[in-house]
């Protein structure tokens, strides 16, 4: 059962949704519309409290530049490339393969291994910090980009092979059937026929696995302690000194570290749409 679409309700309806649509989002952009100004106040303004009011300097290329040049921000920026695009390809490998044989071959313990993916999802990611962090220390990976990229793909694992199998499900079985009939090998059938097929769900499900891996802060506190692996989502604490705020700096760094994501999804928007959109419809 599926909502009604607003064009066949009432027109006071529409006219409250038009009305009321602009209001719920200028509502949900006031605490970005308070990090940017608070990214090009000065810092007499922020420890004065002056936190909606008009500043009463502009500091945008002081405080922007003062992440750069003053600080390790470049550096976090970069940790956070080398641990998020590895990641995301990885992931996307693995969930491929493992997608396209759980929904391919035909096995008895195919259920079983879904759900083996599947429940990973269900465990909330906080308990399982302690045994985590000691079994990084153990394996000699904690403090490491290399740390940050395995636990990571693991934990993105079963999302990513829950998105994939639902996909190539939904694909004609007729196409790889009549392909292994010609004599086509399987590698080839999954190169030429199925991930061509598949392009619009990659897109989205790189789209999601490189914001989930880019915008986290849990994992990056837990298992990176120096700064030459420090993600900056975690990086940007250190902005702030033990005894003094830098709350104008911190809005900035925020500011800087959302564009990556940002710019990706306007890169792939019309895959991503269509990948989230494939199959909400017949014919």
């Amino acid at each position: 059962m599926f909502p009604k679409p607003i064009e066949k309700s009432s027109v006071q309806l529409q006219r409250l949704y038009k009305t009321a649509l602009p209001i719920a989002l200028f509502i949900w952009l006031i605490p970005l519309l308070a990090v940017m100004l608070t990214s090009i106040r000065s810092a007499g303004d922020v420890n004065a409290g002056n936190y909606w009011g008009m500043p009463s300097s502009f500091n945008l290329i002081e405080n922007y530049s003062a992440i750069f040049f003053q600080s390790n921000t470049g550096l976090y920026i970069l940790n956070s490339f080398k641990v998020t695009l590895p990641t995301m390809v990885f992931t996307l490998a693995i969930s491929c393969l493992t997608g396209y044989a759980l929904s391919t071959y035909k096995f008895r313990a195919n259920l079983f291994i879904f759900f083996i993916f599947i429940a990973g999802n269900f465990v909330p990611f906080q308990i399982l910090m302690v045994p985590v962090r000691d079994l990084s220390v153990k394996t000699r990976l904690y403090d490491t980009v290399t740390g940050l990229v395995l636990f990571h793909a693991a934990f993105q694992a079963g999302f990513c092979t829950l998105f994939m199998r639902n996909f190539m499900k939904a694909l004609p079985f007729e196409l790889i059937e009549s392909a292994r009939i010609d004599g086509v090998s399987e590698f080839r059938i999954f190169w030429n026929i199925v991930l061509p097929l598949v392009r619009p769900a990659l897109a989205a499900l790189a789209v999601l696995v490189f914001t989930f891996i880019w915008n986290d802060y849990f994992w990056a506190t837990v298992l990176v302690q120096g700064d030459h692996a420090l993600p900056v989502t975690a990086g940007l604490k250190t902005l702030n000194g033990q005894w003094i705020a830098q709350w104008q700096l911190v809005s900035a760094g925020s500011i800087v570290a959302a564009f990556p994501p940002v710019i990706l999804f306007f890169l792939l928007q019309k895959h991503f749409i269509a990948g989230l959109t494939l199959g909400a419809t017949k014919g």
